[in-house]
């Protein structure tokens, strides 16, 4: 069953920053919005209390006409865009941060014999009172003090409210497009961080997957650093043990198969063994017997070439006789169940890619032209040893019936089953093709198609036997195709 991500984790955390930063700068925005007048304000009386009793320090001290006095007033008068007017009691000016000296005065007279009961006082004092005051004339609100000073002086201070009203909206703005392009460009990393973070995790997620369908092959490339990587250590520790305990159920699996079947036919192939071994060890022992009494009767002594034909006669049939009792006794062991089939995982690629290096010097003597899919590598599952001898018969076959254009062409196909997946591995030779009376047979022990060019090369008709008895033991199929110019045999193994 396939699992399909709906949201991705790299989707989620990236959505989730970007979220908790875009609401916390619409936070901040609000709380500006809501609160920085109020804040400019008080900060505004703060300064102009402060300049209240800077000033009436210094008229206490009659340090008011000083050089430093003046500096510092024109300073936090232009800092805080204050307006200050003192006047004594004959109404002559003292100290005048504006140029209009005579409105600030008109507004100072006001305020202590004609206040408007509308302002809104803020703060107030034993010699002082803080109110916010519209100027009618110029229909703007100000924050102004005025009382008097220590020496009896009258002061006024005050500040326009509506440059403040300004400055919060220009921050607000501000703030406003900071926060836009701020999200953006932190959308854009966060997306690039937790592509980084969430790659292991769906490397994780693919090898996972790929268990599922029983491949091992992938494994995590640990960096070492984090839990991440610890968990994909774990992972192909899993993907080992799984491989391992699936390669010894496979083996386990076949072994039971093979016992249920070998009471069968144990006593049938014990008969038939020894049918075919007296059968076919007939002739041979015949011919040795033969050649060895004629030497022994001094035929020809006086031709050396006569006694040396008769000497490569029994050596080369003793030599036929060895090679088929070898291939006879393997034969046995696999068809007894004697020999055990280890099922494993390798690529089956290259393992003929190395039976084909190893068998180039043959190829060259027979001028034979082989030709090998190029593929990617196929794992499969089988007995590796006993799939290169599989190989090894399929070819020599080949080889030993090659004719025409003398290629071998080897071939592979992937197959998908319900149950499992498999590949085709397929040797084909030019040549003339298995007549159709003898395909049925050519799998039997001792069957030779052509008897004369079998016993040419030392064939025993074993060797197609021994392909039957390995893929049946692994519980695999087999077979042969004719062509007009050419035979194609093939097998087939799970790849997983």
């Amino acid at each position: 069953m396939k699992h399909f991500i709906k949201h991705s984790i790299k989707q989620e955390v990236a959505l989730i920053f970007i979220a908790v930063m875009a609401g916390t700068i619409i936070l901040c925005w609000i709380i500006n919005n809501s609160f920085l007048e109020n804040f400019y304000i008080q900060n505004k009386k703060n300064a102009i209390k402060d300049a209240y009793f800077r000033i009436n320090e210094v008229v206490t001290n009659g340090d008011i006409l000083s050089d430093e006095f003046a500096i510092e007033l024109r300073k936090t008068c232009d800092m805080y865009n204050i307006g200050l007017l003192v006047i004594d009691a004959a109404s002559n000016t003292q100290i005048s941060s504006t140029r209009d000296a005579d409105k600030l005065q008109r507004r100072l007279y006001d305020n202590f014999f004609n206040p408007n009961n509308d302002m809104e006082y803020l703060d107030e004092g034993s010699n002082y009172y803080m109110a916010l005051v519209m100027d009618i004339s110029t229909n703007t609100e100000y924050l102004e003090m005025w009382g008097l000073l220590s020496n009896g002086n009258l002061f006024l201070i005050r500040s326009p409210i509506e440059s403040i009203r300004d400055s919060v909206k220009l921050s607000n703005r501000f703030l406003a497009y900071v926060g836009f392009v701020t999200t953006v460009i932190s959308a854009v990393l966060i997306w690039f961080v937790t592509t980084r973070i969430t790659k292991p995790i769906m490397e994780l997620k693919n090898i996972s997957e790929e268990m599922t369908k029983l491949r091992f092959e992938t494994k995590y490339e640990s960096r070492g650093r984090n839990e991440i990587d610890l968990l994909g250590e774990h992972i192909n520790e899993l993907s080992n043990t799984l491989e391992k305990t699936i390669s010894e159920l496979k083996t386990a699996n076949n072994e039971l198969l093979r016992d249920i079947e070998k009471k069968e036919q144990t006593d049938e192939m014990r008969k038939e063994f020894l049918a075919n071994v007296s059968h076919e060890l007939k002739t041979p022992i015949a011919l040795i017997q033969g050649y060895a009494e004629g030497l022994r009767e001094g035929i020809n002594d006086n031709d050396d070439e006569s006694k040396d034909f008769y000497c490569d006669v029994i050596m080369d049939e003793a030599g036929k006789m060895n090679t088929m009792v070898r291939k006879l006794l393997d034969l046995n062991q696999l068809e007894f169940g004697n020999d055990i089939v280890t099922m494993e995982r390798f690529d089956i690629t290259a393992l003929i890619r190395n039976f084909i290096a190893s068998a180039e010097i043959l190829i060259s003597q027979n001028e034979v032209h082989v030709r090998i899919d190029e593929h990617v590598p196929i794992y499969v599952w089988a007995d590796e040893f006993k799939t290169e001898e599989i190989v090894r018969n399929f070819f020599s076959n080949a080889m030993n019936h090659v004719d025409g254009a003398k290629i071998i062409e080897i071939k592979y196909r992937l197959i998908e089953e319900k149950y499992a997946n498999k590949v085709r591995v397929s040797v084909f030779n030019t040549g003339e093709p298995i007549p159709e009376e003898s395909l049925p047979h050519i799998w039997e022990k001792f069957y030779k198609v052509d008897k004369a060019r079998t016993r040419e090369y030392g064939g025993s008709g074993v060797g197609l036997s021994i392909v039957k008895a390995i893929m049946e033991s692994m519980n695999q199929r087999y077979g042969v195709i004719n062509y007009t110019n050419g035979v194609e045999f093939w097998f087939e193994l799970e790849t997983k």
